[in-house]
């Protein structure tokens, strides 16, 4: 469990608050006492069942009853087997991803050497080989959707000739469409059932006419008959404040052009949109379209496609100064931006049914930072378009392994106060059974029962075996750096 922020190459974090001192300070005294009773050392008890359960004993401890767990799950890992049995959710991660053999180079730019950081620009713990092994060994997430980061494939080379996999994306790509692919086949060959999904980066304005500023459509449409038919995509996934494609724009989805997409992918059988909303600071000239105010006309307009909206639009990110300051937190409601436009969609319109909220470096990143917020989001998720729309996703491998959000989730819970206070709902164990996975399961039409059935025998748990038979151990790494001060 992290005790603070830590970059994912995509921000400057925040260094540690008060807080999260005192966590990591109880953590660090319970670990030095109870692995001495155990007659184990530190690092052996912290990277085992018991030593998370100290984490979130340390959480309650200072944030109040917000985790499910008792002392003794700290001593007895039976008490944790027994409470929290293995397999007892299918989990299909939404969100996951890994780079294109590359570093995402952050580490290298000028101004972070004027910093005074001096980091190993490492691109092997963000490469497949080791998000296959963060992924699929060391959690128990059973099926992942390998999520898309914006990509322009050049179509042709000099010679006219259609170019094919690396060749098209020359340079600087961190997943591109075709990887994706590439990616979700090699890992169902190898499994011998489906473990995989992937995503398609095509977006309405990829392809673009400079001269006449529109979108170039046949340029588009080969691309989406590409994506569909060769990489065989299951749902597209769209970054409105990017421009990939050099058109000078970013887009809306509820715009002409976003209308002919849908209409143009519904021709073909696609009517899955997952899409980034949030996290406006990526963009200082586009940010304002990760606001996910377009999401009602699009909904409303195409009643026939499913729209997941990722991060549940949560603007500010906990890596940001003043970040709740910057989302307009009020204690009082608990409301925040934008999750806040996204609660008023379904307020407005009741009847609206095809839109998801997914929690992606929603609730995994909020636990850490302000568990009562937590509690805010998961409870007006559910509050307002029911335990049935709400996703999992965890955002990793930019995180390292997402075990410990899966544990958390499994022991986060409303507190009766805020239930009574704010009319949520306690949550479940058939809420969490859904948002775990049988909910995405629908959207991506996942036989869940075949899937059960199939894992015993599936070549990737028979690895798993041998891996942990071998010494294999989570690494209970969150990729990145921290800050030390400001």
């Amino acid at each position: 469990m992290p005790t603070q922020v830590v970059s994912n190459e995509e921000f400057i974090p925040r260094r540690q608050n008060p807080q999260q001192q005192q966590v990591e300070h109880l953590i660090g005294q319970m670990a030095e006492e109870k692995s001495k009773k155990l007659g184990m050392d530190r690092r052996t008890f912290m990277a085992s069942a018991m030593g998370l359960a100290a984490c979130f004993v340390a959480q309650n401890k200072v944030f109040g009853k917000v985790w499910d767990v008792d002392e003794v799950e700290t001593m007895e890992p039976a008490a944790i087997e027994e409470k929290f049995p293995k397999g007892e959710y299918f989990v299909l991660d939404v969100q996951s991803h890994f780079t294109n053999g590359v570093s995402l180079h952050f580490r290298n730019m000028e101004f972070m050497k004027n910093m005074g950081f001096n980091l190993k620009d490492d691109a092997e713990a963000y490469g497949y080989r080791n998000f296959v092994k963060e992924m699929l060994f060391d959690s128990e997430t059973e099926m992942i959707v390998i999520s898309g980061v914006p990509t322009l494939e050049k179509q042709k080379g000099p010679d006219g000739k259609t170019l094919e996999g690396k060749a098209r994306t020359p340079g600087f790509s961190i997943l591109p469409s075709w990887l994706m692919s590439e990616a979700k086949n090699e890992l169902n060959t190898l499994a011998g059932s489906k473990r995989a999904l992937c995503q398609g980066n095509l977006a309405p304005n990829h392809y673009w006419n400079k001269a006449t500023d529109s979108i170039d459509k046949a340029a588009t449409i080969e691309q989406m008959e590409r994506e569909l038919n060769l990489y065989k995509i299951d749902s597209w996934k769209w970054y409105c404040h990017t421009d990939p494609g050099f058109s000078g724009h970013g887009f809306q989805l509820d715009d002409d052009n976003a209308q002919w997409f849908y209409d143009e992918s519904r021709k073909r059988g696609m009517k899955l949109i997952s899409v980034h909303k949030g996290y406006s600071y990526q963009s200082k000239t586009f940010g304002h379209l990760a606001n996910p105010k377009d999401v009602e006309k699009a909904a409303l307009r195409n009643p026939d496609f499913n729209f997941v909206v990722y991060h549940s639009a949560i603007q500010h990110g906990s890596n940001e100064p003043n970040w709740k300051e910057s989302n307009k937190y009020d204690p009082t409601t608990g409301d925040f931006e934008w999750h806040a436009t996204l609660m008023d969609i379904k307020k407005r319109n009741p009847q609206i049914n095809n839109v998801y909220c997914e929690i992606g470096s929603f609730f995994n990143v909020l636990v850490i930072a302000d568990p009562i917020m937590a509690m805010h989001g998961l409870g007006k998720n559910i509050k307002n378009y029911g335990s049935d729309h709400v996703i999992w996703g965890t955002d990793c491998l930019w995180w390292g392994s997402p075990q410990w959000a899966i544990d958390a989730f499994k022991r986060f819970q409303i507190s009766d106060e805020m239930c009574d206070k704010f009319g949520y709902q306690k949550l479940t164990k058939e809420d969490k059974a859904k948002i775990f996975g049988l909910n995405a399961a629908k959207l991506y039409k996942v036989d869940v029962k075949a899937k059960r059935n199939a894992l015993p025998a599936d070549t990737l748990d028979r690895l798993k075996v041998a891996y942990v038979e071998s010494g294999g151990q989570r690494s209970n790494a969150a990729y990145g750096w921290v800050r030390a001060d400001d």
